[in-house]
């Protein structure tokens, strides 16, 4: 099953930053489907949906604070106007050290999630490595989804390895019913080295997504840093989920 290509826009914050329009128009002209938000760089959202649209892209998911009752309004108008439904946070490491802590964490998430439910809309987990740490004999990833059965997970698989401490296509098959996106990741498994083009790293990408079910809808590329020039390391990752027939693009 082949699943649409996004990039998540972290990947070019330098570039997006100083011109969101050029970044989404090379992403276009490179052939992705969508793009994941991480903030609108000060546009508004209708400025942002306009430039989506005119360009064929669609944005597939964001990156946002935690939903609350204080919150919650503005982030369900950004989502409804931008036309995604998978909003996406996370935690730090301290939110997975003890079971009390990992309890907690789920909870706020699972409200989080119910305030969003009515208006349509997914909460979503994005991982770091800390969450595949045991924690009185478990996964703390494991445990977190089990008590928050609302939430998806959009499973980083970089850092779902802890550098090559775990087998990632376990992790997606034993999840695979939560893992509505995946975000695609590769280097060399070395914690504080750069990563690098999707393909072009240890990661055995292919194996990981055949392992998704039918609940995942898309692949979401990011790379947090690159030894090489980001812009090519985004077209080549693209470039190699196509050839390899795991996604596809516009």
């Amino acid at each position: 099953m082949k699943r649409p290509i996004s990039v998540q826009l972290y990947s070019l914050r330098d570039r997006v930053a100083a011109d969101f329009a050029g970044v989404l128009k090379d992403l276009s002209e490179m052939g992705y489907k969508g793009v994941e938000l991480a903030g609108l760089a000060g546009k508004t959202a209708r400025e942002v949906r306009r430039m989506v649209d005119d360009l064929g892209l669609v944005v597939s998911s964001a990156h946002s604070h935690l939903p609350t009752k204080d919150n919650v309004t503005e982030i369900v108008d950004t989502a409804k106007t931008l036309g995604y439904e998978y909003i996406i946070s996370g935690l730090g490491g301290d939110a997975f050290r003890t079971m009390d802590e990992i309890k907690a964490s789920a909870e706020k998430f699972q409200v989080a999630a119910e305030l969003l439910k009515p208006q349509g809309l997914q909460m979503g987990y994005h991982n770091h490595w800390w969450e595949f740490d045991l924690v009185e004999g478990r996964c703390g990833y494991s445990r977190f989804l089990e008590l928050c059965p609302d939430v998806f997970s959009e499973l980083d698989v970089y850092w779902a390895s802890n550098f090559n401490r775990v087998d990632v296509s376990i992790v997606v098959r034993a999840h695979k019913k939560q893992i509505k996106l995946l975000h695609i990741k590769d280097g060399p498994l070395v914690q504080g080295q750069p990563h690098t083009a999707v393909g072009q790293g240890k990661m055995n990408i292919p194996a990981i997504v055949k392992a998704a079910g039918r609940d995942t809808t898309w692949l979401v590329v990011e790379l947090d840093e690159c030894a090489s020039d980001m812009t090519q390391a985004v077209r080549d990752s693209l470039n190699y989920l196509k050839k390899a027939r795991l996604g596809f693009g516009r």
